[in-house]
């Protein structure tokens, strides 16, 4: 395999699931996700959202990116929720979407979250040739990231 960027990562398959949570319509353009995802999250904590969402499998917080206009340099949705047992009930002002059985390449992040090691990781992402779907992209935020200055979080990126 051919990468432009030397990334760890490991492929593996997906099985359908679903989320609840709140999200927001950006693009990388002119640096607006920059200021709209921090803002997302900054929501997210202050309401307190994921002891809102009903159903949750677990604790983890999952950032996944989807309904992508094109690829990563045009409009997408960011989501930003807790992975759910299903969609039966999903709270005013959240929303639910469920997502199919994938097969997804694996990254890593290793560092401090408040020195962008996950952006970080993202620029090589989008630096490398991976042969992306841009179906549905995510982070999954669990208990390796509780420590934002040693946190760990899984990335990842839906290919073909």
């Amino acid at each position: 395999m051919n990468i432009k960027n030397k990334i760890k990562m490991s492929n593996q398959t997906i099985q359908k699931f679903s989320v609840i949570g709140i999200s927001v319509r950006t693009t990388n353009e002119s640096g607006q996700a920059s200021k709209d995802i921090p803002a997302l999250w900054n929501k997210f904590m202050a309401e307190g959202i994921a002891e809102q969402i009903p159903n949750k499998i677990d604790h983890s917080i999952y950032c996944i990116y989807t309904e992508y206009e094109k690829d990563h340099t045009k409009p997408y949705t960011t989501i930003l929720g807790c992975k759910v047992e299903n969609l039966d009930t999903i709270p005013n002002g959240m929303i639910g979407k469920s997502f199919d059985e994938a097969t997804y390449s694996k990254h890593i992040a290793k560092g401090n979250i408040m020195q962008g090691m996950v952006f970080n990781e993202w620029t090589k992402i989008w630096n490398s040739d991976l042969n992306r779907t841009f179906t549905a992209d995510f982070e999954v935020y669990g208990k390796k990231a509780q420590n934002p200055e040693t946190a760990e979080v899984d990335i990842f990126v839906a290919i073909k």
